[in-house]
């Protein structure tokens, strides 16, 4: 069943840039890149199936996330755009990019490889729940209440952004956490798709990330035969976040070669 996702929509009549958040993220987390993006290019952001302000229904697998990207690309009149897509949206975009060639005019792939990866999620799985459990009251209490599964402040506080308090002034998570951990296994399952995507790509990876080791380099130009490969030094997983300027320059510099 394909899903009507929440997106924005911002910008003029620049190259479209299309922007697929990760794994427990949304498109809010993207707000400050928007800002600067928007300037040059037509800027949609989308919130997956079960993140954000989108729907909740049961199965992740990227086939069906495709559908959903697809569906809002068809309903914006977009023939043609560049995608952006970090982590689990960078599977996504891979997916997508393999099975939709001609709409793609580009990619950018933000620090995940087309390969499968080990379940690495329990700590926030653990957390998430501890959280829910605790009917907190206020951030310091979901904040505490995460703290025996997750030891690392910026998590917690990454995490933190999916709360919102309901009716009776108690916060709960926005996301879809039962159904993104049913089916958590399709999340960390390749991309789908069979042909290697033909078109301009370039994949992003932190120095102090370990998810696109140089292992992973075969099957990379396997999926993308035309990728360039690029390190942002001081950056982990999220090298959004943590290292925004040398990110939108990359980038930048990445839709201005390929446009």
């Amino acid at each position: 069943m394909t899903l009507e996702l929440h997106h924005t929509d911002t910008g003029g009549d620049g190259p479209i840039l299309v922007i697929l958040h990760g794994l427990f993220g949304s498109l809010d987390n993207w707000r400050s890149h928007i800002r600067v993006w928007q300037e040059q290019y037509r800027v949609i952001a989308m919130d997956l199936r079960n993140h954000g302000r989108s729907p909740h229904a049961e199965g992740m697998s990227y086939d069906a996330m495709a559908q959903d990207v697809l569906a809002v690309l068809d309903q914006l009149d977009i023939r043609e755009c560049f995608l952006l897509g970090h982590s689990i949206g960078g599977k996504l975009a891979m997916t997508l990019a393999r099975q939709q060639a001609d709409r793609i005019a580009g990619l950018i792939v933000a620090d995940i490889a087309p390969v499968a990866y080990e379940h690495g999620h329990d700590d926030i799985f653990r957390a998430m729940h501890a959280a829910e459990d605790a009917q907190p009251e206020s951030r310091r209490e979901a904040d505490e209440a995460m703290t025996t599964a997750i030891g690392t402040p910026a998590i917690r506080q990454f995490l933190s952004t999916n709360l919102v308090r309901d009716e009776w002034g108690v916060l709960g998570w926005r996301v879809g956490l039962e159904q993104i951990e049913a089916d958590y296994a399709a999340l960390a399952a390749a991309p789908a798709g069979e042909a290697p995507y033909p078109g301009p790509a370039l994949v992003l990876r932190g120095d102090r990330s370990d998810y696109v080791p140089d292992s992973t380099h075969e099957a990379i130009m396997a999926v993308l035969p035309h990728a360039s490969i690029e390190t942002l030094n001081g950056a982990g997983h999220w090298l959004h976040a943590e290292q925004p300027e040398a990110f939108r320059q990359a980038v930048d510099r990445f839709l201005k070669t390929a446009g």
